[in-house]
Order: structure tokens, then sequence, then C-alpha cells
């Protein structure tokens, strides 16, 4: 399997879905995707039950990327928010997602707390300030295939030029992959392209019912794109998919009227590897 550096310079745009956890992970890995993308606003949703409003911490963003990587081989990209401080902090960050086996750490420049970058009221630090936790990251960091992704979140606060200007001067940080969130615009997003793709790696975010045009990885590829995320949309499926199932429980007092859209005990016992589980304790005895 080509490292995620191997992958991104390689032809057309490189699809990355959200996931949650080692369950969503693997799902999405027999699904052949080719990287995985684990956001902070992932684990709220589902661990917090909660909003992407900087709740989610460091370690439980590791413990969670750490089961994550102990279950699949895809290359995992993990959301570190601001780096939950500053540079120092930063650099913790990124040893210890290192650690737990990231293939790529995004940090973007908001203050902290931290929102969802499709939701009002972002504030975002100095330039100086965020070019100076990329190179702490980049500094800690202790392999090369390791790559750090810069995001900007100052369009919404700055306006477009400001927000290129914060991404030229990330790139000049010496980081792999650059991440201008929500563009507003076809154009934006072909002006992003214009101005950044010759020279690195760009990420385009898709958020159903957010602020950047939706696209297929296809049509954002032949705008300049390498790497297409919709980090949230597994979790809005999940829970679309959990109301329909919870309301025909509750209304039928059983499963029968969603069979057909379950996976039975066998079923799911494939899916996550029971039987060679049971082969594999069988060898040592159990």
């Amino acid at each position: 399997m080509p490292t995620l550096r191997e992958r991104l310079a390689q032809p057309g745009a490189l699809l990355a879905p959200g996931v949650y956890d080692a369950l969503s992970a693997l799902l999405a890995e027999q699904a052949g995707f080719e990287a995985l993308y684990l956001s902070g606003a992932s684990i709220a949703y589902t661990a917090l039950g909660r909003s992407d409003v900087g709740l989610s911490t460091a370690s439980e963003v590791a413990d969670v990327l750490a089961r994550i990587t102990e279950r699949v081989r895809t290359p995992v990209i993990v959301d570190a928010d601001t780096g939950f401080g500053n540079a120092l902090n930063v650099q913790r960050t990124v040893r210890t997602f290192e650690r737990a086996g990231a293939a790529m750490i995004q940090l973007e420049d908001q203050t902290f707390p931290k929102r969802c970058g499709h939701l009002e009221g972002k504030s975002v630090v100095s330039a100086a300030e965020m070019c100076g936790k990329l190179r702490a990251a980049l500094d800690a960091r202790t392999s090369a295939d390791t790559l750090i992704l810069a995001r900007t979140d100052a369009l919404a606060v700055e306006g477009p030029d400001a927000a290129f200007e914060r991404a030229e001067a990330y790139l000049a940080t010496g980081v792999d992959v650059l991440f201008i969130e929500a563009l507003r615009t076809r154009e934006q997003m072909q002006a992003a392209c214009a101005r950044l793709a010759a020279r690195v790696p760009l990420l385009a975010n898709m958020v159903e019912g957010g602020h950047t045009p939706l696209a297929t990885a296809a049509e954002l590829g032949a705008m300049g794109f390498r790497l297409v995320i919709f980090p949230g949309g597994t979790v809005r499926a999940l829970a679309h998919a959990l109301q329909g199932y919870y309301a025909s429980l509750a209304q039928h007092g059983g499963t029968g009227p969603w069979r057909e859209r379950m996976l039975d005990f066998d079923g799911l016992n494939a899916v996550i590897g029971t039987p060679e589980l049971l082969v594999l304790g069988r060898r040592y005895g159990d």
C-alpha cells in the first residue's frame, strides 16, 4: 500500500470518507477507500452527543485514533483542531497522534475553543502565531511520512484575499497539504486551485448543508483539488438511519419492518471477522 504522500502524488483526487470509530473505519476500508478522515466533530457527535465547538480533547481523539489504526491498515487523516494549545501543546499533540498511527495531522488557525468551520462566529489567531505552531508541528514529527495539513478559517473572518495570503504563509513553513475552509463559491474554489494547486495538494471539504458548493471527487479533482473529504456525512447518514430505526421499533415493538435494512447476527459477525478471530483463538488454546 502506498504512503499517503505517494498517493497524493498520483493522478486523481483522493477521496477520504469520515469515520468516527473502529467499526466505521473497518466498513470504509472494506468499501475500498484509500484514506480515512477522523474529525473532532465526529467524535463530539458520537461520543458526547454534542456539537463541534471544541469539546473533544486531545486524549479523546488519540484514544479513538489508536483504536482505529489498530483495526485497519488504511491511512488515517486526523483532525487536531488548534493543536489543543500553543506551539508546545502542538508538539505534544503531534507526537501523541503520530504514536497513535496518524498518517496526516490537520492543524487550524482558529482561536480556542474552535468551532465547526461551517458555523458562524469563528475567530482566528494571527498568521504569525499559526506559522509558529506549524513549524513546531513539523519539528515534532519523527517521520517525514507523517504529513502536516494546515487549515485556515480566515475566509469567513477576513475574506478570501486574506485567506489566500495565510495559505501562502503556511505553505512557506513547509507543510505538506493546505486546506482553505468554507470556500463559498465555485469561483473561490477555482481561484484557490489556480493560485496554489500547482505547488501543494489542496483539500476540499464537502459538508452537506454547509457553505461550500457540493461536488463529486471527480469534479473537484478536475478543478485541481488533490484530497476530498466528506467528514460529517457518515454521522449524518447514521443519525438519519437511527431516527428511522428507533421510530419503527417504538411503533411496532419489533424489528420486522427493518429486517431488510439490517445485518443479522451472522452477517455482522462476518463483517467484523468473528469466524477468523475464533480460529485464531484456537491456535492458542482458547
